[in-house]
């Protein structure tokens, strides 16, 4: 592969991580104010599956 294309590609993974981030740390902060312990363990289990 070309440089660029690497380069496209590796932003492209950057940015993908991010809004897995973001996702769940919305869904995280959705489900402790809900109260929903259950799913925030589940969530957190996602985000150290995903070393988030």
């Amino acid at each position: 592969m070309n440089k660029k294309r690497q380069e496209i590609i590796k932003n492209a993974s950057l940015s993908h991580r991010e809004s897995l981030r973001k996702s769940l740390n919305n869904r995280l902060e959705a489900a402790r104010v809900n109260g929903n312990d259950k799913l925030v363990k589940q969530l957190e289990a996602e985000a150290k599956y995903l070393h988030l």
